[in-house]
């Protein structure tokens, strides 16, 4: 797994199409700045996963991202982070972190991701 301090690592779902298609949009326009972003497919990497404090049962639930100070973000956190390094992303990073659309949105990423867990017989 990466370890380059001036990058961050995000543990996505390689086995899923969607979050395979969300990298690729993420990397269309985050551009040169998506450089500084180390994807990490979590499929069969559990004991890696637990290594670095991450919950291989939780990775699948959840987006982590290890920033660049090693610490570990997950859900909301995750994305805020991820999408406040890409200069087009930024407003919509300020918007997820909203009091009032953080919970809302939490919602709907859970009830999305388990859907997709339980049809794919992953859950």
């Amino acid at each position: 797994m990466n370890r380059d301090k001036t990058k961050i690592n995000v543990y996505y779902d390689g086995a899923c199409p969607k979050c395979v298609k969300d990298r690729a949009i993420y990397e269309k326009i985050a551009g040169k700045t998506g450089e500084n972003v180390c994807w990490i497919d979590i499929t069969g990497r559990e004991e890696q996963l637990r290594k670095i404090g991450i919950d291989p049962r939780k990775a699948l639930t959840e987006l982590h991202v290890q920033d660049e100070n090693q610490r570990i973000l997950s859900e909301m956190d995750a994305y805020i982070l991820l999408m406040g390094k890409a200069p087009l992303l930024k407003p919509l990073a300020w918007l997820i972190g909203l009091p009032l659309i953080r919970p809302l949105l939490a919602g709907i990423y859970h009830w999305q991701v388990n859907r997709r867990l339980r049809r794919s017989g992953r859950l």
